[in-house]
């Protein structure tokens, strides 16, 4: 096998791991209406029954008890109930819940004080370790589970044990009273498998997504389910990848010549679980008690993300320019107005007439063929006036001729 290439599966990976995954549920965190991969199971009994107890406001026993969930990949959790007012139904089925979205009845008191008591007791802690430790001797696991429970429940729905009622056991008041008194609020357990985002969308010829990995294991195998050509990359070396450690991340790239399409990468593996998940009855059946898991498990977790893309982008055409009308000669361009030229004038509406000459001063001078006809007009009145002297001078001299 290749070793730069991811596991190609089918998207149906049914361990129900599948479904446990995300949440180790955070204490205080905004409630959901459900986990996108809760477990599911089914209450198969009980694994130990602990002395009856009488609580104050009550003149009735309770039997706590250390509760078995199977889950539906197999595997048995041992629980505690964190529903002190609810009923247990045999067969109930159960699934994952935050803890901020408690769905019990009555207050939650404090749950950060729940989950230090659940690491520090039986059955996480051995039931010689946890005699040791609160100083109850001869403590046995029927009275340890006694005592626990009575706690759990002092910080999850506010009850006091009575302790002055001489029915209850005495062993189990004495460890009730050390983890109630020295209960701390503790970090809530981190989660096992976290791929996020859920999903992500891009085109071909990218590397879709940077998908983040959280999990409790060293590192986990991605499976991928993909058309030919997809691959999951390191997104700071480009480079092929089918393992992802704590931390780490991945993106899935996608062929430029891809056609639009989907693709799944899923990671499963086996893990720790940590005390402190809470389970509560399904929808559609009657009321059961809250659960918390008692103590670690080794449980098969998985999660899934989706990837879509589109066709790549496709190169614009080049624009046809347009042609000019005499061959071979670019069009000229538009000359754009200079915005400092001075606009032409607008004419008047009224034009201004010409002024008349005025006679009495002197004309400008006369050239071209208006002052060839002024020289001529000006001979002919020489001859004219010549012509009429010499004709008075002949009249003259006829009339001297005469008279003498």
């Amino acid at each position: 096998m290749n070793p730069h290439s991811p596991h190609r599966r089918g998207r149906a990976l049914t361990t129900v791991a599948a479904t446990a995954t995300a949440a180790l549920l955070a204490f205080g965190v905004a409630a959901s209406p459900a986990l996108a991969n809760a477990a599911r199971g089914t209450y198969v009994g009980n694994a130990v029954n602990g002395p009856h107890l009488y609580f104050e406001g009550t003149h009735q026993s309770v039997r706590p008890s250390l509760f078995n969930l199977k889950l539906e990949g197999g595997e048995t959790l041992q629980t505690y109930c964190i529903d002190y007012e609810t009923q247990i139904i045999g067969g109930a089925k159960y699934e994952e819940n935050e803890w901020a979205n408690y769905p019990g009845k009555g207050d939650f008191a404090d749950p950060a004080k729940v989950h230090w008591i659940l690491q520090n007791s039986y059955p996480t802690v051995g039931v010689q370790a946890v005699a040791e430790k609160s100083g109850v001797a001869g403590l046995t696991k029927e009275q340890a589970v006694a005592g626990t429970q009575a706690a759990i429940w002092h910080f999850s729905n506010g009850t006091k044990l009575d302790e002055s009622n001489p029915r209850n056991d005495a062993s189990a008041i004495a460890l009730y009273e050390y983890l109630v008194k020295n209960a701390k609020a503790i970090e809530q357990p981190e989660p096992t498998l976290t791929i996020t985002p859920k999903s992500v969308e891009g085109k071909a010829g990218e590397t879709i997504g940077e998908f983040k990995v959280e999990t409790s294991a060293e590192s986990l195998e991605l499976d991928l389910t993909a058309p030919d050509g997809v691959e999951l990359v390191d997104l700071e070396t480009g480079k092929p990848v089918e393992k992802v450690a704590d931390g780490g991340s991945f993106g899935v790239k996608v062929p430029e010549d891809a056609k639009p399409g989907e693709a799944t990468v899923s990671a499963s593996t086996t893990a720790e679980v940590k005390a402190g998940r809470l389970f509560k009855g399904v929808e559609g059946q009657k009321a059961t008690q809250t659960l918390i898991t008692a103590k670690s498990s080794e449980i098969s977790v998985t999660d899934e993300v989706a990837v879509k893309w589109a066709e790549a982008d496709k190169d614009k055409p080049t624009p046809t320019p347009t042609p000019s009308d005499k061959p071979g000669e670019k069009p000229s361009p538009t000359p754009t107005p200079d915005d400092s030229e001075s606009p032409s004038p607008t004419p008047d509406d009224k034009e201004t007439p010409a002024p008349k000459p005025d006679d009495s001063k002197p004309s400008l001078p006369v050239t071209g063929a208006a002052l060839t006809g002024l020289v001529a007009a000006g001979v002919a009145a020489v001859g004219a006036g010549g012509g009429a002297i010499y004709l008075s001078r002949k009249r003259r001299s006829a009339t001297d001729s005469a008279g003498e």
